[in-house]
């Protein structure tokens, strides 16, 4: 496999399929998982804008030589959670929609790497609870990522398909933090550990008193004493009604 696709990219007639106007390069649906090397050597130079959507891409270790870029799209690859960008000090338009992202391990990543962001989009990843994407998630759920996102990467100015408003940014600085969306433990693996714990029930008595097969009495001491007007004590009869 490994064979076919160094051959496809120092094939000729893949070259063919850049597109190139002054400081954009476009290298579309061409189904390569890793960036060519030839698009860093030809255009690593100039290029501010690169869209590279609609491949396999699973590395984006070829970016290293674009290091001017301001716009870099990638859309529809199969990037996951091992992503890593260069250091990119102009970058300030990334839109990683339709890949395989969770959230918090990028969000660090970016704030480290990519300083200048401030448009950002994350639609169709399981980064991203979009109600139009996964019928579970509700405009709470896509509200509280935002909050998250925005405490992470302050400099943010649109992210997905709305530009972020000045409520968003002072609520995500005092509660963005705790707004982290957690996915719950799969209900098959939380019956498993259900049933291989012990069943334990709560009971006052002592445990010299908790086989049912033995009965025997048990002294102990009450710790408070009632005196209400139901007190057993008042059930007495005084000597002045006798």
């Amino acid at each position: 496999m490994r064979q076919n696709l160094d051959r496809k990219l120092n094939n000729p007639l893949t070259k063919c399929f850049v597109f190139a106007s002054n400081s954009q390069v476009s290298y579309i649906s061409q189904d390569c998982e890793e960036i060519p090397e030839f698009l860093g050597r030809k255009y690593g130079h100039m290029a501010k804008r690169l869209d590279l959507s609609f491949n396999l891409l699973r590395s984006l270790e070829g970016l290293k030589t674009f290091s001017y870029l301001e716009e870099l799209i990638l859309d529809n690859n199969l990037l996951g959670n091992d992503l890593l960008l260069p250091r990119l000090p102009h970058l300030h338009t990334l839109t990683l929609n339709k890949n395989q992202i969770s959230l918090e391990s990028l969000l660090d990543h970016l704030a480290e790497v990519v300083p200048s962001l401030q448009y950002l989009s994350l639609l169709g990843n399981m980064a991203c609870p979009n109600e139009l994407v996964c019928k579970e998630k509700d405009e709470d759920d896509y509200q509280r990522y935002r909050y998250f996102v925005l405490h992470k990467l302050t400099n943010l100015k649109f992210l997905d398909t709305r530009k972020v408003t000045r409520r968003e940014r002072e609520e995500a600085l005092v509660r963005g933090a705790f707004m982290k969306v957690v996915k719950p433990k799969d209900a098959k693996v939380s019956g498993i550990a259900a049933s291989t714990s012990p069943e334990m029930h709560y009971t006052p008595l002592p445990s010299g008193s908790r086989d049912l097969t033995n009965h025997r009495g048990i002294l102990g001491k009450c710790r408070y004493i009632y005196y209400g007007k139901h007190s057993e004590g008042n059930r007495f009869i005084r000597d002045d009604q006798l």
